[in-house]
């Protein structure tokens, strides 16, 4: 698909359904572990931040980059796709409204009411389906080899064993062509926040050698990722890795002067192409790696 399709499509005002919040899913029985209470208490805080310039074009990028890599569609192969912690649902509004049947896990029953009136409002409710569950346990809820897309974006940094998470993923994947996306912060991209947002150095330095981050939007500990951690992560969940993507890199660094909103367009198209190259990859907020299983019925 042309780029400036896929950003077409992404932009969509789906995400305006993120402000609402509806009544959470109070009969539904916790099959998982616990959600982690800064996802179930602050979903409102969440869908604010995709409204902001920053979270848009985390969220535009991210989906414009795996739509580069969709499989092939088959006549006879009903396309699925999962969406692992799948927040206030816009990216599974994307893949609905561009074919798939989109099953949405998220261990947060806020999270999953958003999503829901999302796909209703956007008319796509019936290719949608909710599960309340936590990632930890992705190997027992669905069969090997179910999904053709599945979508990893930001949940890598709250889980207590990213490689399991991955394999366990890998796993899922319907075959060779099937991709799976995953989107984590990155470490470098912390160091010079740090150091250039904020004016930090003694914070920058900190994060230089550490695994762990502050989450500004909830408050507490966010793991980060280096990319050559990443990359052996892939490789040892048995991914090939075929695309390595920066994810806002000059951005959040803007002069006052540069508007977020009005210039948000021509921000999204440089990012894009800033995005593709290979030198600012580590450098940005956030890594995205498109991968493939390495071979059918992993």
């Amino acid at each position: 698909m042309h780029r400036d399709a896929i950003l077409l499509e992404i932009s969509a005002p789906e995400t305006r359904v993120a402000r609402k919040l509806g009544s959470t899913f109070e009969s539904c029985m916790k099959t998982g572990s616990q959600a982690d209470n800064r996802f179930e208490n602050d979903a409102e805080k969440y869908a604010a931040y995709l409204q902001t310039p920053e979270g848009r074009l985390r969220l535009d990028l991210a989906c414009a980059n795996v739509q580069e890599y969709f499989p092939a569609r088959q006549e006879s192969n009903y396309m699925c796709a999962l969406d692992l912690g799948c927040g206030t649902g816009a990216a599974a509004v994307t893949l609905a409204r561009l074919g798939f049947h989109v099953t949405l896990l998220d261990s947060s029953p806020a999270m999953l009411d958003i999503a829901q009136r999302a796909a209703l409002e956007a008319s796509v409710g019936g290719q949608i389906t909710p599960k309340y569950d936590d990632v930890s346990r992705l190997r027992n809820l669905f069969n090997l080899g179910s999904f053709d897309v599945i979508l990893c974006h930001n949940v890598l940094e709250y889980v207590d064993d990213p490689g399991a998470v991955l394999s366990d993923a890998a796993r899922l994947l319907r075959n060779s062509s099937a991709i799976l996306s995953v989107l984590v912060r990155s470490q470098a991209g912390d160091v010079l926040k740090a150091a250039i947002q904020t004016g930090d150095l003694a914070a920058a330095d900190d994060v230089l050698t550490s695994d762990w981050g502050q989450e500004s939007l909830y408050g507490g500990k966010v793991r980060l990722f280096a990319l050559d951690k990443m990359r052996k992560l892939m490789k040892a969940a048995s991914l090939k890795v075929i695309a390595e993507r920066g994810v806002r890199i000059i951005a959040d660094y803007l002069p006052p002067k540069v508007s977020r909103s009005a210039e948000y367009d021509r921000i999204l198209e440089l990012e894009g192409k800033l995005g593709r190259r290979a030198e600012f990859v580590a450098s940005a907020r956030y890594m995205q790696f498109l991968a493939h299983p390495l071979k059918d019925g992993v």
